[in-house]
């Protein structure tokens, strides 16, 4: 700001009317003033940092809990506050009274989301003490603190956008004894301290917490561990003498040992009486200073937990109120610590399974990137059955597995890290993908299941019935991968695997599926071959991410196949796409290292596992005509219901081109041949189907092969014949078509061109 030529900057303007600016950033818990207010609070006129701690301890109790309260409903409401309070020196007398006025910064009508971070910001000036008349004799009568409750005002400062919040000079005194009663300050703790979900926010909940009519100083809580009393959370002034509140034996003189051992609290009202009552302890607390000392035991159903140390400035009588009020925290405090002790526990064993689920280093495939991601399901233990491998084979081959046991509790990732080990030693003995599955399922059918009772003395009958409910089973897919690019995969009840291709074409792997593991034990894993071309991805996954976000199977599957289809990118990139757009942005994912964050809680029902797959590009000078897209399949005579497969396939393979009767023209045509294939000779049948050009001037070339050297034969059927029209089907539908002959079979092929119009019929 500029006047009569001279520059004049905000903060000395408000320096020169004395009026001060603060901070308070909640994210880093920093309050920062400006040198004036600095001054109005007691301080050095300088600019300076203040914790939430040291800023509490220059206001009177009751006026920083009102400072809370009027900070939330601005936060809550995007209000601006307004209070009076008083400041004190470190000896709890009154220096002034001082008006602070605050908003939220970028303020607006909702304000933050409950946890979001926020910053205000104040200003402080200095207000005359109210007064008012007194009694008979004319004297001025301080006005007590007590008469200042706060409300919202209807009228509006200058140029304000919301409500103003103030603290007028007189009000009823109803509100006063409300905001000071000692039921309403316990219900507030009680829901803070229900709400925390670790013991950092437990401690961070006692040490913001105002206590009514007390005003500590420091305090301390202790653990117990073993037989030792530790400290796990600290608040106060002499972070630098913080070794003096160390660990010490429950066998010890310290009052807070004593309050353990006997489940009594500690009351010292004054350094004498500490000194006359531990002796021997208090050398070690006099050069703190404090006036007076509690020491509360922790205890929940009848076993402490821990003590509660609180140090004051000031000597304290300890009256039965306060004693009353004191107590019923430490109640609250204790029940708080034992149910997050308990969460943390189960988070604990949590991450100690979830590791089991994982390879402990990643396995490098040659010629390939592999990628993975596991995500936990929210609530509870936030364990389930899903798991991922790589291992190598004595091959030189690697093998990739992805499987899910039936449950979310222990037991299943219990069987889950049983069965996740046995395939990996079959595996490493050098098995097909096939006997791997089929050993992997017997082991899991015989696998013994609940063979010690619960806790509580349940009978051998009844243990051998919950054995067979709790029987669980497990889904797996196996994937033997050559640098080649060829995949040989073997299925049990899972998913389907898919191929994208380089062009972002979406195939889903007709893999012939088995039993799922632990239901049918002599159940066959036929292997399926599918060809990894340069620059594509296979991708692998649990039903999790498919069904993520409450959608069927069906639209899961559809909406998981647009989204890999539009994102390409490296393989990292690509799984944390898949997550977020089938989930929504991870607060964590674990990789194949087994490292990770808090899971997300909510939105998903079940765990989530994937694996990417992609073959890398080989050098254009090698590959001058690359092929956009390669489909490569084969048809058994024992397994002709795949002949469904492969149009699904083809369709897959076409569903960008342009004209969709080509497509279903197409189709028929490779119905026919597959047919004819496998009712006409006695050999399988193997398809290629090959995709290349630029979008509208493509070219399709579908062959089929088999091994006999049988070749077809030109019929002329009548109009209600059933058979010996394929090679007419050709001539009508296909622009060229043709039968070669191999060394061991024959090949017939038909091609069709996207901008070539209709093939010529005559």
């Amino acid at each position: 700001m500029s006047t009569y030529g001279v520059k004049v900057h905000t903060e000395d303007i408000l320096a020169a009317t004395g009026v001060g600016l603060w901070r308070w950033d909640n994210t880093a818990g920093a309050i920062t003033l400006d040198a004036t207010a600095a001054r109005l609070l007691g301080l050095p006129p300088e600019e300076t940092v203040l914790t939430e701690e040291a800023l509490r301890s220059r206001f009177h109790a009751l006026d920083y809990a009102e400072l809370a309260n009027v900070a939330a409903l601005a936060i809550a409401e995007g209000t601006i506050a307004e209070a009076l309070q008083r400041v004190v020196a470190p000896d709890g007398t009154v220096l002034r009274i001082v008006r602070n006025r605050l908003a939220l910064a970028g303020q607006s009508l909702m304000g933050p989301e409950p946890g979001q971070s926020f910053v205000l910001y104040g200003l402080l000036t200095e207000a005359p003490w109210p007064t008012r008349p007194g009694g008979a004799g004319g004297d001025i009568e301080e006005i007590p603190r007590e008469a200042y409750p706060v409300e919202i005002t209807a009228e509006r400062p200058p140029g304000a956008s919301t409500p103003a919040v103030r603290s007028p000079a007189a009000q009823v005194p109803a509100a006063a004894r409300w905001r000071h009663s000692r039921e309403a300050f316990l219900l507030d703790v009680g829901k803070a301290l229900a709400e925390a979900q670790t013991t950092q926010e437990v401690l961070r909940v006692v040490a913001q917490m105002s206590l009514p009519g007390l005003t500590p100083s420091s305090l301390v809580i202790y653990g117990v561990k073993g037989d030792r009393l530790t400290p796990i959370g600290y608040y106060g002034p002499d972070a630098d003498r913080r070794p003096a509140f160390g660990e010490t034996t429950l066998e010890s003189d310290y009052p807070g040992s004593v309050a353990v051992r006997t489940g009594r609290a500690v009351y010292l009202a004054s350094p004498e009486e500490y000194r006359r009552r531990f002796p021997a302890v208090w050398p070690l607390v006099a050069g703190y200073g404090r006036r007076a000392w509690s020491y509360l035991p922790l205890i929940v159903g009848g076993r402490t937990i821990g003590a509660w140390l609180l140090a004051f400035d000031t000597p304290v009588a300890f009256t039965p109120d306060e004693r009353q009020l004191l107590v019923s925290v430490a109640r609250m405090l204790a029940q708080a610590l034992s149910r997050v002790y308990v969460q943390e526990s189960k988070r604990e064993l949590a991450d100690s399974l979830q590791r089991t689920m994982r390879p402990a280093q990643r396995t490098t495939v040659p010629g390939m990137t592999v990628v993975s991601r596991y995500l936990p399901v929210g609530g509870g233990l936030q364990v389930g059955g899903d798991w991922y491998d790589v291992i190598p084979l004595p091959s030189g081959r690697t093998a990739l597995v992805i499987g899910d046991v039936q449950g979310h509790d222990v037991r299943a990732a219990g069987v889950m890290t049983q069965l996740r080990i046995a395939l990996r030693a079959y595996a490493a003995e050098g098995h097909r993908p096939d006997a791997v599955l089929a050993r992997a399922n017997r082991f899991l059918a015989g696998m013994e299941t609940g063979e010690l009772p619960e806790p509580g003395g349940a009978t051998t009958e009844q243990a051998d019935v919950d054995a067979a409910d709790d029987h669980r089973f497990a889904t797996c897919l196996y994937v033997e991968a050559d640098p080649s690019g060829a995949l040989d995969i073997a299925r049990a009840g899972h998913p389907d695997p898919v191929v994208r291709l380089a062009d972002g074409a979406v195939l889903t792997c007709a893999v012939t599926s088995g039993p799922p593991l632990g239901i049918v034990t002599g159940a066959d894993y036929p292997i399926t071959r599918v060809v990894l071309g340069r620059g594509e991805t296979l991708l692998m996954c649990t039903d999790g991410l498919v069904e993520a976000g409450g959608l069927d199977y069906d639209a899961g599957w559809e909406r998981l196949r647009k989204v890999l289809g539009e994102h390409g990118g490296s393989p990292e990139n690509l799984a944390d796409t898949l997550i977020r757009a089938m989930h929504g942005a991870p607060t964590r994912h674990v990789t194949g290292t087994g490292h990770g964050m808090e899971p997300r809680a909510g939105g998903r029902e079940d765990d989530i596992a994937l694996m990417l797959l992609k073959r890398e590009g080989g050098a254009p000078e090698r590959f001058p005509h690359p092929l956009a897209r390669r489909l490569v399949m084969s048809v058994s005579q024992t397994e002709q219901v795949r002949i469904s497969d492969a149009r699904h396939q083809l369709r897959e393979l076409l569903f960008d081109w342009a004209v969709d009767d080509q497509v279903e023209g197409a189709v028929l045509l490779l119905s026919e041949l597959l047919t004819n294939a496998l009712v006409h000779t006695e050999w399988d049948a193997a398809l290629t189907a090959e995709l290349e050009g630029e979008p509208g001037s493509r070219r399709l070339r579908v062959e089929v092969a088999d091994s006999s050297e049988e070749l077809p034969h030109r019929r002329h059927p009548g109009e209600l014949a059933s058979r010996g029209r394929g090679l007419l089907l050709l001539e009508m539908l296909a622009h060229s078509w043709g039968v070669e002959p191999r060394g061991a079979g024959k090949s017939i092929w038909f091609e069709l061109h996207e901008a070539g119009g209709e093939p010529d019929w005559g």
